[in-house]
């Protein structure tokens, strides 16, 4: 199996001439059947196909190297286009039966060795040739410990069933399940999910169950907005405004369930979000809580506006018992707010922390500073360990958060406070010092060249990068050792099996002899 990791091509990058000729085919249209050998994965899992001589990409949802397919162009670009799978012709060698019937789970076609082995490759292979890095120590990836049922949350959509068979007989209404992958706006309603625990879909069940009883209709996501500019902006406005308030009854239609669990407690937090309007969220707390029990933690119910889909946001209440999930995660004993981040593999999340630890090897007088620290897992963990740390991060929420679990354990050694990590960063050092190790977890879109720069100046001794996405830790990588630091070591970590998710954490050492910047240097040690 060969592994392409080049990033999706600039949409603007001007593709060769199209050609009627043989070698090379006209390129294709939105809504083109194609027939097609797959022969390499990208980066986000797509397998890549090349159409004639000139070479002209598709990236392909659903097809893996050896699959020959037929598939349906979604998305056209002039240099590449996506499609998705709707036929397999020719199986590849590697393929197996695919254990779960939803989309969540792409590569549960591979077997899990292979799957491990691609994503060190592919961070291998982001590092070396996206950063153009040599002379660090790649180390063998952590496998996941469950290899289903890990996830400690699931965001669930709601559909109204196939709009194009309303009376067949096969055609459930009101489902809850997830989007239908590559360009698809369709819910696919689901029986099992296999990346939830017995306990979380038996939660779904019945949310799902109580809403079909209360005749409740999803809300209708198939409408954009892309033709709002040929209509009125009154006429785009009543639409927008009818697109996020309620039913003709005056009830809300349904967006989204959110289930979250707590793996070392056993506890479940239900958060429903709908549009504007009435609904009886006291009667779903009851029908919750008469199946689960005590393991019920909370309900809460989100009225959102928002035309994206998204569970973020809105107005959120708390029908009935407590708005923070309890869990823990090692030693910490955590309160989980309802938007609050939190990795959603509990138990990998441990095993990445630890990574973080040995990688920071601290002695107990270092000061060190966590960027992008959320609600203080990584400090948390690290502080004990720790001479004094800061954590910075720009959600005051999450902040909040992080004081109070603080106080919770009983660790003095970590402050927190809210900023824009690219202006507050030079403030701390001003304030506390120089840091002797810094760690940064930043988003899948890495860290920008003003936060970088920021970084350097501070001029920590170790760097601790913890990365979800190969292809942007790469070039932030390559500026931290053009800066004068180097890479020593990378060990991926599979917090997201069955999926192409990657997470890894890289360590940088400072070089002897590189410049520290003077008002660094003479800052207060």
């Amino acid at each position: 199996m060969t592994l392409d990791p080049r990033v999706v091509p600039d949409p603007e990058e001007p593709a060769a001439p199209s050609s009627t000729s043989g070698d090379q085919p006209p390129r294709p249209q939105r809504g083109d059947e194609l027939e097609l050998r797959i022969d390499s994965l990208a980066f986000g899992g797509e397998g890549i196909a090349r159409l004639g001589d000139g070479g002209y990409v598709v990236f392909v949802a659903g097809g893996i190297p050896g699959d020959r397919v037929r598939a349906v162009v979604y998305k056209r670009k002039r240099s590449y286009a996506h499609a998705r799978v709707a036929e397999i012709l020719e199986p590849s060698p590697e393929r197996i039966t695919p254990r779960a019937d939803h989309p969540g789970v792409p590569w549960q076609v591979l077997p899990y060795e292979r799957q491990l082995e691609i994503k060190r490759t592919q961070v291998d292979d982001a590092l070396r040739r996206i950063g153009r890095l040599d002379g660090f120590e790649l180390e063998e990836i952590v496998p996941a410990l469950q290899p289903w049922r890990y996830r400690n949350k699931l965001e669930y959509s709601f559909g109204n069933g196939d709009p194009i068979r309303p009376t067949d007989p096969t055609n459930q209404g009101l489902v809850c399940g997830f989007h239908a992958p590559a360009g698809g706006n369709a819910v696919v309603a689901i029986e099992d999910c296999l990346l939830a625990s017995e306990l979380g879909n038996l939660a779904r069940e019945v949310a799902l169950r109580w809403c079909r009883e209360q005749g409740l209709t999803a809300w209708d996501r198939g409408r954009g907005r892309g033709d709002e500019t040929s209509r009125g902006e009154e006429s785009s406005r009543r639409e927008r405004t009818a697109r996020v308030g309620s039913d003709q009854h005056g009830r809300a239609f349904l967006r989204n369930l959110v289930v979250r669990e707590g793996r070392r407690t056993g506890q479940l937090q239900i958060r429903i979000v709908t549009t504007d309007g009435e609904l009886d969220a006291g009667s779903l707390a009851q029908a919750l809580s008469e199946e689960l029990g005590e393991r019920l933690s909370g309900v809460l119910w989100t009225r959102s506006r928002s035309l994206a889909e998204t569970t973020a946001g809105g107005d959120t209440e708390l029908v009935w018992g407590e708005a923070e999930l309890p869990e823990r995660l090692g030693e910490l004993d955590l309160r989980i707010s309802p938007e609050a981040f939190f990795q959603t593999n509990t138990e990998m999340a441990e095993l990445l922390y630890e990574v973080v630890a040995e990688y920071a090897a601290l002695e107990g007088w270092e000061r060190v500073y966590d960027l992008y620290s959320g609600i203080g897992t990584i400090a948390l963990t690290l502080a004990p360990r720790a001479g004094e740390l800061w954590g910075i991060e720009l959600i005051e929420e999450a902040v909040a958060d992080a004081i109070a679990a603080a106080r919770r354990n009983e660790i003095t050694k970590a402050k927190f406070f809210a900023g824009d990590t690219r202006l507050a960063l030079p403030e701390l050092v001003q304030r506390a010092g120089r840091p002797d190790v810094l760690v940064v977890d930043p988003p899948r879109a890495g860290l920008s060249q003003k936060v970088v720069r920021r970084i350097v100046e501070a001029s920590p001794k170790r760097i601790l990068y913890v990365s979800c996405n190969p292809t942007t830790l790469a070039p932030n990588a390559a500026q931290l050792v053009e800066a004068g630091w180097a890479l020593r070591r990378v060990r991926p970590v599979d917090m997201f099996p069955q999926t192409h998710h990657i997470e890894c954490v890289a360590l940088f050492e400072r070089l002897a002899g590189a410049p520290v910047p003077a008002e660094q240097a003479a800052g207060p040690e």
